[in-house]
């Protein structure tokens, strides 16, 4: 970032045909100092991710997860669970006058799901545009859905759709105390823009 604003001063100042000087850089302060990167507003972003029974039977949970690590995405929760009905009620709240609600209730007691907390930069957007369309049919190819689903009832993985829907969900899946705050070695390799 540095040296990208440095060469572009650069060759401003001689497209303008001004001579360039030592002091000049010095007076611009484009000497060389030490980079610090400014802070990423939205860095701590997260967002859930919920294996669904169908993807934990498949044994899909690694090549799932591998794709959100090799996307940049720090891993900060991550449990494997028999769902209940109440947390399920509450999951699903707007779906529960649909018809098809008590089919999806059975599906996803029907076996375990894991479910994860991933943190980085726009997050959500990004595991939405990763995970790919609801009905797999729709789903581009190179997306969790549109590599591994075979029918909307059985989609593998659940994304949150908002930051405000992952902010609640998380906090039904999660407690606090499951939630971890570390820093990765590579954060500022793959976080800074």
């Amino acid at each position: 970032m540095y040296l990208f604003a440095l060469s572009c001063t650069i060759r401003l100042l001689i497209q303008n045909k001004k001579q360039l000087k030592a002091d000049t850089l010095f007076q611009m302060k484009l000497y060389p100092t030490v980079y610090v990167p400014p802070a990423i507003p939205d860095i701590r972003e997260r967002t859930l991710i919920a294996v669904k029974p169908d993807g934990v039977q498949r044994r899909l949970v690694g090549q799932i997860m591998q794709r959100f690590e090799q996307r940049g995405f720090k891993l900060v929760g991550l449990k494997m669970l028999q769902v209940s009905d109440d947390l399920l009620s509450q999951h699903y709240c707007e779906l529960r006058t649909k018809p098809f609600y008590p089919r999806l209730l059975h599906y996803m007691t029907s076996g375990p799901v894991v479910a994860m907390v991933w943190e980085g930069h726009k997050v959500v957007q990004t595991s939405r545009t990763m995970v790919g369309h609801t009905n797999p049919a729709e789903a581009q190819a190179g997306t969790v859905r549109g590599d591994f689903s075979f029918h909307v009832s059985r989609n593998v993985v659940h994304a949150s759709d908002s930051l405000e829907g992952a902010q609640r969900e998380i906090q039904l899946w999660f407690q606090r105390k499951e939630l971890l705050n570390w820093d990765c070695c590579d954060q500022t390799i793959t976080c800074e823009v």
